[in-house]
């Protein structure tokens, strides 16, 4: 019987369940299952190939949307991807992420998607490429005790009522990167009780006007000693005088943990106002993007400066961006057609996405394999792509 690929529903649930902890393990004990009963999850989409009616692969998108040069761009989050035991290698993901990119991602106008992984090499095949990482590194305490308190700014314990003011400092520290999710949207009800209970504390930076400019959100874990770890799951601000006090903070936790573990990614300006070297990273999840909509994913961004190029993509196994295109950037807005570019710059479709997400140059690209054909337009397409820090901070 042949095989069968389709969006999920509430009578799949348990053999998606099962398929999920096949693959990443049972739950902890007392975690509650999801319930057919359950209310749909806002921006979830689940898609299942079937072999009769056997379950054999799933995956899910989530509907998010990432700040990319400036703007806020509709994406795709990929998560759950299952194929079971006896099914892999092969090539059942084939069908199953060309029905949920193309039916699923396009149609809701996520030009782009995104995921974390834990073999890359799998998903080459379908264009994604790793453009970052969400890292986890650890700092001894002790070396963080050592920042002094700076003038200027004090520190306080953030209420409910601070809500707004955090969700601020992440919006313009997220809108200067490439690739942080928005935390707008369905998978970010705006709870300000719920975002607060969530940790130990939430530590504000504010300055002598009174305005909130860095925020700390902190978890203090169990026990004391050097094997102890205060857990950071965000350190962001907007001057440095505000890293330095979070920083202070979390340093006075030194008489009684041994590290401070921060979730971060990319070169964290954080890392700045440390006073010693001290910066390990213990856990580092690659994180992939994919361009599916060439136009879209051009049209959906602001560019910094004008320009006109032509390039060719080639070997984009799901098909939907392999072709000759003819990219014009004008007054911060795209244009991306297609059209003959004869003898021009010819991407992988992992270049493409290196290119537009602006984690690589057009040199290191065709190190890599990811560029070929003619230079003469490299230096158009860095100029109009503008590489930009890539920072994660959110997993899914």
């Amino acid at each position: 019987m042949p095989l069968t690929t389709r969006p999920l529903t509430r009578d799949d649930l348990d053999k998606s369940d099962a398929l999920i902890d096949e693959a990443f393990g049972e739950p902890p004990s007392g975690t509650t299952p999801p319930s057919a009963d359950d209310p749909p999850r806002p921006g979830y989409h689940a898609f299942g190939t079937f072999d009769d009616d056997h379950l054999v692969a799933r995956l899910a998108t989530r509907g998010y949307h990432s700040w990319f040069g400036g703007s806020a761009v509709p994406s795709g989050g990929i998560a759950g991807v299952v194929v079971t035991a006896e099914r892999r290698g092969t090539k059942l993901l084939d069908d199953l992420f060309r029905v949920a990119l193309d039916d699923g991602l396009r149609e809701r106008g996520e030009a782009v998607s995104t995921m974390f992984c834990t073999a890359p090499g799998i998903y080459r095949k379908f264009g994604y490429e790793v453009i970052s990482s969400y890292d986890t590194v650890e700092v001894p305490a002790v070396a963080l005790a050592r920042i002094g308190a700076p003038a200027g700014v004090r520190t306080r314990r953030a209420t409910p009522g601070d809500f707004e003011a955090v969700c601020r400092v992440y919006d313009t520290w997220a809108a200067a990167q490439n690739g942080p999710l928005t935390r707008r949207g369905p998978a970010f009800p705006a709870d300000a009780k719920a975002y607060i209970d969530a940790f130990t504390g939430v530590t504000l930076a504010v300055d002598d006007a009174g305005d909130v400019i860095g925020f700390a959100s902190w978890r203090r874990g169990q026990g004391s000693g050097d094997h102890a770890t205060l857990e950071v799951s965000d350190l962001l601000a907007l001057r440095g005088d505000a890293y330095r006090a979070l920083w202070h903070v979390l340093g006075s936790f030194g008489t009684v943990v041994g590290q401070v573990r921060l979730h971060t990614s990319g070169h964290d300006v954080a890392r700045l106002s440390l006073p010693s070297a001290h910066w390990k990273a213990v856990e580092r999840e690659p994180y992939m993007l994919r361009v599916h909509d060439v136009p879209g994913a051009f049209a959906g961004r602001d560019w910094p400066v004008n320009g006109d190029v032509a390039f060719s993509v080639a070997g984009d196994h799901l098909g939907t961006t392999n072709g000759d295109w003819r990219l014009v950037i004008e007054r911060g807005k795209a244009t991306c057609a297609p059209a003959a570019a004869p003898d021009g710059p010819v991407l992988t479709p992992g270049g493409l996405a290196l290119a537009w997400a602006g984690a690589q140059t057009c040199a290191n690209l065709r190190m890599a394999g990811h560029l070929s054909g003619g230079m003469e337009n490299d230096q158009a397409l860095d100029r109009m792509l503008a590489p930009r820090p890539i920072h994660i901070r959110d997993h899914f």
